[in-house]
């Protein structure tokens, strides 16, 4: 995510937060069905799954005791009655003897609950959604949910980190954002650590675009309707999901045999056309840095709504506020969102409280940009950076930021140095060795900074805990780095 400003105005951007991998919730994509749950047995105790996660940061997101290998989500939007139908099936593998298990869903009304094709019974306790099948689920086994829904979608409102998520606009509507926007259209796991892959099928009135992640699979229309459809086979973290619906210039390429699809706001300017027109050539300069680009689709959207001040990685398909590109072509927030392909998306997090991995990554990726443009240096960045940064950022540790910084300057600034300073230490060759294995070790996977910090000390063959407890999680201002 980039913003607008510096600062973070509460309220106008969707932030994030998440919560720790339980034991055996780790997602590996598996695209094959699951099988059938079998009936429970006497020796058998089944219990609740968790409502929660359990991150220290956000303990009440996400759910535990399963882990989802695949969503489908079907909806359809009427934006002149702002209303939203849809059925999602829920392809999973229980991770505990479960009597119920909760999805995330917010606000909308479920009107019938299936899992393994038998009827279940189903309540709200206020976003969650508990599920209690006809018979338990048994560890190891995999089930079927399918839950149909419908009302008018809200945004959420997160007290620490603003509102986000379901937004009706002027010419459709935008469900966008962290940490919560997902389960505002669709029952989820709304947590990080359990990724999965995703099929959309989204129907809009005709002449409206309704945009996605992934691979594009065409579009069908009928009685004044249009069918969307998008495929995401890569694993992907829930607020990485997107639906953005309303009148776009759309232009369509093929790239090195994948699809490009670019969806401009009509009322942005022709700056932000030109930006996300280089989406490609910035993806493919980062692939010299980081290793083969990581999803089958790229491309971009451009939005044009007064509340929403940020870029945001979209799994395959950033989405940029037409903000960015009010002064002019702007490649540098490209370069953020692009980056966070790799740092973010393919490698995710574990949990919220190492975000620098996340943008600590994508804002270097912006200065080795900047660099290979030859516009300015690295080093320059990193100079300026370590010259000009507030007191508060050197007393916020990015490592360890607290809930309330998640998104404050020290993660992304002081993030994007302590990977300057491994690089000092380190030299090029083995810093950008390091940055490769780690996209490549944890591709389609889920990281911590504790792995990072080992990965580094074994490509490097060099002892870096002093390095990072100061440039992560030190509360003053680290010396200049220097080589080790």
């Amino acid at each position: 995510m980039r913003v607008t400003r510096r600062r973070l105005r509460v309220g106008a951007a969707l932030l994030v937060t998440g919560a720790l991998v339980l034991s055996g919730c780790d997602s590996t994509g598996t695209e094959a069905a699951p099988s059938p749950s079998t009936s429970p047995t006497p020796s058998r105790t089944f219990a609740a799954g968790a409502p929660g996660a359990g991150d220290a940061y956000f303990p009440s997101y996400g759910n535990g005791g399963y882990d989802v290998s695949r969503y489908a989500v079907k909806v359809r939007y009427d934006p002149a009655k702002d209303h939203l139908t849809g059925t999602t099936t829920v392809q999973a593998t229980a991770t505990a003897d479960l009597s119920t298990f909760n999805l995330d869903l917010a606000g909308l009304t479920v009107t019938a609950v299936t899992v393994d094709g038998a009827p279940a019974s189903h309540r709200r306790e206020r976003n969650e959604l508990v599920i209690k099948p006809a018979s338990g689920l048994v560890n190891g086994n995999g089930f079927v949910a399918e839950i149909a829904y419908e009302g008018v979608p809200k945004p959420l409102r997160n007290e620490t980190l603003g509102e986000g998520g379901f937004l009706h606009t002027a010419d459709g509507a935008i469900a966008l954002g962290q940490p919560e926007s997902a389960s505002t259209w669709y029952p989820v796991n709304d947590h990080p650590s359990d990724k999965a892959t995703y099929d959309f099928e989204v129907t809009v009135p005709d002449g409206l675009t309704a945009v996605s992640n992934g691979v594009p699979g065409g579009k069908a229309s009928k009685d004044g309707w249009t069918t969307w459809k998008w495929s995401e086979k890569s694993p992907m973290a829930s607020y990485l999901s997107t639906l953005v619906i309303g009148e776009f210039r759309i232009t369509t390429a093929t790239h090195r045999g994948k699809p490009v699809y670019n969806a401009v706001a009509i009322a942005a300017n022709g700056s932000a056309d030109s930006s996300i027109a280089e989406t490609t050539k910035v993806a493919d300069y980062l692939e010299t840095v980081f290793g083969p680009y990581p999803f089958d689709a790229y491309g971009g959207v451009v939005i044009s709504d007064s509340r929403i001040s940020y870029a945001l990685e979209t799994q395959s398909r950033p989405v940029y506020s037409a903000g960015f590109f009010r002064q002019g072509v702007n490649t540098e927030v490209v370069a953020h969102e692009l980056a966070h392909q790799w740092f973010g998306d393919s490698v995710s997090l574990g949990r919220w409280e190492d975000i620098w991995l996340n943008e600590g990554f994508a804002t270097y990726a912006e200065w080795l940009w900047a660099e290979h443009t030859r516009n300015s240096t690295a080093k320059q960045a990193f100079d300026s950076r370590y010259a000009g940064a507030s007191a508060k950022v050197w007393k916020t540790p990015p490592g360890k930021p607290g809930a309330k910084e998640l998104f404050g300057e020290s993660v992304y600034q002081r993030g994007a140095m302590t990977l300057h300073a491994l690089r000092v230490a380190v030299g090029d060759k083995a810093f950008f060795q390091i940055v490769r294995a780690w996209a490549a070790e944890k591709h389609n996977g889920t990281a911590t900074t504790a792995e990072f910090v080992a990965l580094a000390e074994r490509v490097s063959g060099k002892q870096l805990d002093a390095l990072f407890d100061a440039w992560l999680y030190g509360t003053q201002r680290p010396a200049l780095p220097k080589r080790l």
